[in-house]
């Protein structure tokens, strides 16, 4: 892996662009409150991670969120894992969401794949939110208990989540493709009070109907006490079939007045969850003030988002994405929500949407702009974009063909801002910032407050190298801590255990001389060929250029006291053979842009690659299956996107009569 000593601009912000920027503003404050001078971004991020406490402290202040009590000590100390954050403040996540109602602007615009199409105004959303808020505690719910839903990407969940926030109760959610195993396995780690479910969802063109999958979560979870029917297909869906059910529009037919209870600092707003691919999903408990800081943060210095523009990031609720999605509000911006299958019917479904809204942001995994660039997909050719300035990734690293093809059919004034984080923290370590340069290939900056470095085996920092990404300075939105993990044994092992003190995010990262950052993929899916290793990203920028190439998956096969075996799998364009020309022009491109000793030993083609609820490839347990390990250990179909795909990767595993390794 070297260094790009060639880095290409492919944008400059315009004068009007920086001056306009939330983080000017930010640094003009900082010079005016604080008499501190910057000469640039870098500069900014060094002192932030260097003066955490007054980092954020400054931000607190700058934003005027609403915390109640005295702001000091920012932080009790700096050790990690158990980092205390402002110990004497309350707060509430919802109470910064209405501080921005409006009637000049709706809060959530909506459209689904059926067809269906709504605008909620400022107004409507909170007298919902009070009225749930009130019916919960009506019938029980308190601070600490948790309230779970089973929603697609629709307003009523995000009317669920601020009402359940709002009276300190802790929600979560899962997405309604989820399987009844992968959503059991989740909510009932925590012991939800209430359940809030949808009769059913769209995808593709078709109607999936859930009922019979409530029926048997409420099996599954006896210490539900009432559930909720959102109905979505079917608006005459009956909830009393259910001895603890209640309609929706029934649970809201109540004037009420919207009551925030505010609390502690560190109080639980929500239970999320690692992918789930292996054993039991991490439960990962997050808190009011954290998130709140992060996601304002976020939304406004890195992705400069203001009140009144229109923000969507195309998400499943299965997703961190869909809580960042929420956090639009927290600035004053509408949120723009689809729900459906983004490729239904083709890949010119979203961006027409994003001109359908008059989007000014617009986010969605890196895999998304990967296919609009596959299936020759013209942006400006199906929507009006005139309105649109941000255009936003993540998920897995954006290839720099990605990058171009942006900056080609999308527009050249676009601001392109990959990030990359993850649910563990639900925010991010690299961003973007609109008035630095934005290089093919790269991540523009390493976000404020977080102190992220390269790090070899050793410990030490690695300078345009790359290594593991590392965190060494506590981020108010890390994990409280994980639900049942006593001792904090489990977080400590997730995060902590390679490097004492310092997270470890399981990342490879290169940060480059200009203080940008380069993602190389996960580094438990790492290659490793003859003492040379390499993320898995950069065999696939190769091989996925190639135009015969769809997708693609790679795995290193390592054996005790035998030679590693390194296979290949593409999906291949529709009407394409894997024949033996193709098979060396990939190895060929492979060896000419990486090195002879990346070349697979064999190159398979297979109908799909597996791929998680969340779009990520899982490479891991694909390993682990060939090295002889049993599928029902390795991977979970109820948290995979294509459960169907892993049969094939059975077979192989079984006709190459693997043996597990010893353990």
């Amino acid at each position: 892996m070297t260094a790009d000593d060639s880095p290409q601009v492919i944008w400059r912000p315009s004068p009007q662009r920086v001056a306009s920027a939330c983080v000017t503003r930010f640094i003009d404050w900082l010079r005016i409150h604080r008499g501190l001078q910057f000469a640039d971004y870098n500069a900014l991020w060094q002192w932030s991670v260097q003066e955490i406490e007054a980092c954020w402290a400054a931000q607190v202040e700058f934003f005027d969120l609403p915390l109640q009590g005295d702001c000091t000590p920012v932080l009790v100390d700096r050790a990690m894992p158990g980092t205390c954050w402002f110990p004497n403040i309350r707060t509430n996540y919802v109470s910064q969401i209405f501080r921005h109602a409006s009637a000049q602007r709706p809060a959530i615009i909506f459209r689904s794949e059926s067809g269906a199409r709504a605008e909620v105004s400022w107004t409507g959303l909170e007298r919902d939110v009070a009225a749930l808020a009130d019916w919960l505690r009506e019938h029980g719910v308190k601070p600490g208990d948790r309230v779970v839903a089973y929603l697609p990407n629709i307003p009523q969940a995000v009317v669920a989540f601020l009402a359940v926030a709002s009276l300190g109760a802790i929600w979560s959610l899962c997405s309604p493709e989820m399987g009844v195993a992968a959503v059991v396995d989740r909510f009932r780690q925590i012991e939800p009070k209430v359940l809030i479910a949808v009769d059913g969802y769209w995808w593709s063109g078709k109607a999936h109907d859930r009922r019979e999958v409530i029926g048997q979560l409420l099996n599954e979870l006896p210490s539900v006490e009432h559930m909720v029917l959102v109905p979505y297909l079917d608006t005459d869906a009956i909830a009393s079939q259910w001895p603890q059910g209640v309609a929706w529009g029934d649970a809201l037919r109540r004037d009420a007045t919207l009551k925030i209870e505010m609390q502690p600092f560190n109080h639980p707003l929500w239970v999320v969850y690692s992918s789930g691919t292996t054993g039991l999903p991490k439960p990962i408990v997050h808190g009011h003030g954290g998130i709140l800081l992060e996601h304002v943060k976020t939304m406004a210095l890195h992705n400069d988002v203001v009140a009144g523009d229109r923000f969507h990031w195309f998400t499943t609720t299965g997703w961190v994405m869909w809580n960042l999605n929420v956090a639009a509000l927290l600035v004053g911006a509408t949120m723009c929500i689809y729900d459906g299958n983004p490729a239904w019917p083709d890949y010119s479904t979203l961006w027409r949407f994003c001109g359908d809204t008059d989007l000014d942001f617009f986010g969605a995994g890196a895999a998304f702009f990967t296919m609009c660039e596959k299936h020759g997909i013209e942006p400006r050719q199906v929507a009006a974009l005139e309105r649109l300035r941000t255009i936003g990734s993540t998920g897995s690293p954006l290839s720099p063909e990605s990058y171009r093809w942006v900056y080609d059919k999308v527009g050249r004034d676009v601001w392109l801002t990959p990030m990359s984080g993850g649910t563990d923290f639900a925010g991010a370590f690299v961003g973007g910032v609109p008035t630095q340069p934005v290089v093919v290939g790269e991540m523009q900056v390493r976000c404020l407050g977080a102190d992220v470095q390269a790090w070899d085996d050793a410990g030490h920092e690695l300078v345009d190298e790359v290594g593991e990404l590392v965190c060494t300075a506590p981020i108010p939105s890390m994990p409280l801590y994980l639900w049942n993990d006593h001792g904090g044994k489990r977080l400590h092992e997730s995060y902590f255990d390679v490097y004492p003190g310092v997270w470890r995010h399981g990342d490879w990262v290169r940060i480059t001389p200009r203080g940008g950052a380069i993602i190389y993929g996960r580094s438990d899916a790492t290659i490793n060929r003859h003492g040379v290793r390499m993320g898995t990203a950069e065999l696939y920028r190769v091989v996925e250029a190639l135009p015969e190439v769809m997708d693609s998956l790679v795995v290193d096969l390592e054996f005790l006291g035998r030679e590693s075996w390194m296979p290949l799998f593409v999906v291949l364009r529709h009407g394409v053979e894997l024949d033996a020309a193709l098979t060396e022009r990939i190895k060929a491109a492979i060896r000419g842009a990486l090195s002879a000793r990346h070349v697979p030993n064999e190159v398979i083609a297979v109908a799909e690659v597996p791929r998680t609820l969340t779009g990520k490839k899982l490479e891991v347990p694909v390993k682990k299956l060939l090295l002889g390990q049993s599928a029902d250990k390795v991977a979970n179909r109820d948290a995979m996107a294509n459960p169907a795909s892993l049969d094939w990767f059975v077979a192989l595993a079984r006709q190459r009569g693997q043996t597990a390794p010893p353990t």
